[in-house]
């Protein structure tokens, strides 16, 4: 992230108050015989000023709440309410296009601020005015009624290490992500566990296009967005209009494989990432050699398993956790690295004690992106619940993946006693869909690999796909790489996507988003820009530009919150 526009992430994450966790690609489920559920009219959607004090207020948006069926195969019983906003069209009404819903991935990632991709200039010229933007909350998350959390500390400190180093360890992570699934089974409005499929999120989705009296539906999905949209086109393609996939999920791997196959591609990222540490030795002071840097990484985190730093606050899994986000990211990788080197170098371990949570205590519902994560990725398709399974599967990809293995197998155990059961994933298919569709990725995208992207190209004869060439940063999109937001802003104008070619490859090759170059580390922000209100950010702002930047970088700390 450009160190002059941290602001942006200050306002955004202090005052939507947003949780940070995990992702990993997705495919959804559903029996044959739901394929059809009973249609739903919702009711009349009264929109008023979102007045949250945050980002929405500032740029005025309106907000809204949409009453949705809890279960859409009894769609007259019990509701519960979606959270929307919206930033309206500025066009006049003869260039009026309808609505696009964007959402961030996760899944339970928090949406509801990616109205703010309408403000003029995040895209590329003057089509995201012909437009409603409406960012939304999915069913269980954040403003949507209700919520669901299970236990706020559960990623709080002193936990075990990712990796079963013994038996004693393995056995503490067994027991804990048992006690977080047990924790869900009992909380309130644990009833939506049975109810938060991708394929309920899809009906979701058709419910606000039907609130918003429209016949067609325009999307912009990040990351597991992308499955979103790979189901509704798949169940709804007669209502796709124009679609834009960024950073795509492979709909082979449903979960558990998908899950595994993130292991593979974090290796290469975080390859990638030690390499430009030691590119950068002058400024970071770890060395010339990427293998002595990795050797280097894990052997702080046996260090750190057996004396955890900042008065034990930092242990192996918080070191793990932090380095995680550069695999994801390029857009942290001078914070994460300053941070490191300070500890490797000079023993002060604050500022990773930072990066991963500031040393403050977990705060109630924090653990509300996690609880839908489970929620979604434990029901959607089938996966074993055999613990003898796992592990080994686990092993055997820990010997040629170590970065990511242990840490990915624990985020997703809760699986094996999820109180709700598993379905059968939906076929994606989009050879009923024909209008193009637009597919953005990168060459080294770790949460959602390469392969998937080019999986549903095969799928969608009508997707095209943008290459960011050798990039590693996931859902980066609109981060000012002129080749990829001119094509974005071509295609919500008028349609048109770059020409797709034959072949098993993307249509279009972009540069990446750019690697930083790193400087000396310069002196903290003031105080006042660090606190200073949305609002008030916004109207320091020297220019148009910068004002775009501002947002550009909020909007990419949404997507981080969904997918760090």
């Amino acid at each position: 992230m450009n160190r002059v526009l941290a602001a942006a992430a200050t306002f955004v994450l202090t005052v939507a108050g947003l949780t940070t966790f995990q992702t990993a690609t997705a495919s959804p489920a559903h029996h044959r015989r739901h394929h059809h559920p009973h249609p739903y009219t919702p009711p009349p959607v009264h929109w008023k000023a979102c007045n949250d004090g945050g980002l929405l207020d500032a740029i005025g948006a309106q907000c809204a709440m949409v009453k949705v069926p809890l279960s859409y195969r009894h769609p007259h019983k019990r509701k519960i309410e979606i959270a929307i906003s919206r930033l309206r069209h500025t066009s006049s009404r003869a260039r009026y296009q309808g609505v696009v819903l964007v959402n961030p991935g996760g899944p339970g990632g928090s949406g509801l601020y990616l109205s703010v991709l309408g403000y003029p200039g995040i895209i590329p010229g003057r089509a995201s005015g012909t437009y409603d933007w409406i960012g939304f909350d999915p069913r269980g998350v954040g403003a949507s009624v209700p919520s669901l959390s299970c236990d706020s500390r559960y990623f709080g400190y002193h936990r075990p290490r990712y990796e079963p180093t013994t038996a004693a360890v393995e056995q503490a992570w067994l027991n804990r992500t048992r006690g977080y699934a047990r924790d869900c089974k009992h909380a309130p409005g644990a009833r939506l566990l049975r109810h938060v499929r991708t394929t309920d999120n899809v009906h979701d989705m058709e419910s606000i296009r039907r609130a918003l009296h429209r016949r067609k539906l325009n999307f912009y999905g990040f990351s597991y967005g992308t499955y979103l949209a790979q189901v509704y086109a798949t169940r709804h393609p007669h209502q796709v209009r124009r679609f834009v996939l960024d950073s795509t999920v492979d709909p082979r791997g449903v979960w558990y494989g998908d899950n595994f196959a993130q292991d593979v591609a974090f290796q290469k990222t975080i390859e990638v990432y030690f390499g430009w540490l030691a590119a950068h030795d002058a400024v970071f002071h770890l060395g010339t050699d990427p293998a002595a840097i990795a050797k280097q990484y894990y052997d702080a985190l046996n260090t750190l398993e057996a004396t955890p730093a900042a008065g034990g606050t930092v242990g192996p899994d918080e070191l793990a956790d932090v380095m995680l986000s550069a695999g994801y990211y390029v857009y942290g990788w001078e914070d994460v690295a300053f941070a490191y080197s300070a500890a490797i170098n000079d023993g002060d371990w604050s500022g990773i004690q930072y990066l991963y949570g500031g040393g403050a205590p977990q705060t109630k519902g924090s653990d509300n992106g996690y609880a839908m994560y489970l929620g979604t990725t434990c029901t959607d398709a089938r996966m074993t619940r055999s613990g003898s399974i796992w592990r080994r599967d686990s092993d055997a990809m820990f010997l040629k993946a170590p970065f990511l293995t242990w840490g990915n197998t624990r985020f997703n155990q809760p699986c094996r006693f999820w109180p709700a059961r598993q379905h059968t994933r939906v076929h994606v298919t989009g050879r009923r869909v024909h209008v193009p569709v637009l597919m953005i990725d990168e060459t080294f995208d770790a949460a959602t690999p390469f392969s998937g992207s080019l999986e549903v190209r095969k799928r969608f004869p009508s997707a095209s796909l943008i290459e960011g060439v050798d990039g590693t940063t996931h859902a980066g999109s609109l981060s000012g790489v002129a080749c990829t937001d001119r094509a974005i802003g071509a295609y919500l104008a008028n349609g048109t996507v770059p020409r797709r070619t034959r072949g098993n490859h993307s249509d279009l090759q972009c540069p990446p988003v750019p690697q930083p170059d790193p400087q000396p580390e310069p002196p903290p922000a003031a105080a006042p820009q660090a606190t200073a209100s949305p609002h008030e950010t916004l109207r320091r702002a020297e220019s148009s530009t910068q004002r775009v930047a501002l947002l550009r970088d909020a909007i990419h700390e949404v997507i981080r919150s969904a997918n760090p």
